[in-house]
């Protein structure tokens, strides 16, 4: 990934996704640049874990100013650890930031408006981005190991295919910062569902027992799993190569910080006028 700094603010975005600059926007904030005090410091964009409403707002100006779009383009995410991915347009600019969402349990959020910017949010959990450039389509689904587990990589593809009529070897994905394999210490009821979606012979790539009992999970090599089952090709993977444990002073973690914490924000928009 590549690190930006604009006014002060820091964020992330993928260079695999350049050569369609002309018709997307996206970015992934870090904890740089922001307002917020304390455990929040200081880019904390969520409005739901005890940060001042105030600092929030202020945060989201200055993220928005430095990737390029207005906090009125934002539609949010009601992340609840599910797999429904949900189509918006223009008529849900705002919701979430100006104003109130009319939908719940939303992980996953798929597009071909122009003019507004998808938005989910994280603290370890997995990051999918999603563009299809040839039916100016995006998509953009939050994954931890519920939504891992359940596929909503897949799901999406499938989305964006039955809305867009996208072709999922035309997609080009990638995979945001989020907790590493060496950080994700999980319990065996976990693992037994891994177990049942994916194939034995990727056991192996995804986890490993330790001595106290418990699994090390790989939530990235999952993730690739799944975009490949849903027909993406493996060129058009991206993978992280951050993890938000590894780097607690840079990226919020739920793990790192014992949840004391803000959290970081996955934007993906389509441009107008291109």
């Amino acid at each position: 990934m590549k690190t930006v700094e604009k006014n002060g603010v820091t964020y992330l975005k993928y260079r695999s996704f350049e050569p369609f600059e002309k018709t997307i926007i996206h970015g992934f904030s870090t904890r740089l640049g922001g307002v917020s005090k304390g455990i929040y410091e200081s880019m904390n964009l969520s409005f739901t874990r005890g940060d001042e409403e105030e600092a929030v707002f202020e945060n989201y100006r200055r993220i928005s100013e430095a990737i390029g779009f207005l906090p009125e383009d934002i539609v949010c995410s009601d992340q609840t650890h599910t797999t429904n991915v949900r189509r918006v347009g223009r008529a849900d600019r705002g919701k979430g930031i100006v104003k109130a969402r009319d939908y719940t349990d939303v992980d996953g959020l798929i597009t071909n408006a122009p003019g507004i910017v998808l938005a989910t949010f994280y603290a370890d959990c997995v990051p999918l981005f999603f563009v299809d450039p040839k039916n100016r389509a995006i998509g953009l689904s939050h994954s931890g190991w519920r939504g891992t587990v359940g596929k909503i990589g897949k799901v999406t593809v499938e989305a964006m295919k039955r809305e867009f009529g996208s072709n999922p070897e035309e997609i080009y994905t990638a995979v945001g910062p989020s907790i590493c394999q060496d950080c994700y210490e999980v319990s065996e009821d976990v693992i037994v569902q891994f177990e049942e979606q994916f194939k034995k012979e990727n056991h192996k790539d995804l986890f490993y027992k330790k001595e106290n009992g418990k699994y090390q999970l790989n939530l990235w090599k999952a993730n690739e799993l799944v975009f490949l089952e849903a027909g993406i090709k493996p060129e058009h993977i991206t993978m992280p190569g951050i993890c938000t444990c590894c780097n607690p002073n840079f990226l919020f973690s739920h793990r790192a910080s014992h949840g004391k914490r803000g959290n970081l924000a996955a934007f993906l928009g389509l441009r107008e006028n291109q």
